[in-house]
């Protein structure tokens, strides 16, 4: 598996979460529910604030 971990702060509230650079399906914020990435068939594409990304 060549995806990383991504930490990601929510536009909307602020919340900041990890999610996988390559999801399957759309990511959405655990507490607003606001999209945070979207799946494009490799590399995610990401409207969250890109914080760290994790090895």
């Amino acid at each position: 598996m060549s995806g990383k971990f991504v930490k990601v702060k929510c536009p909307k509230c602020n919340n900041e979460q990890n999610i996988f650079s390559k999801p399957a399906t759309v990511v959405k914020c655990l507490v607003c529910e606001d999209v945070l990435a979207k799946n494009t068939g490799g590399e995610c594409s990401v409207s969250a604030t890109v914080i760290q990304i994790l090895e």
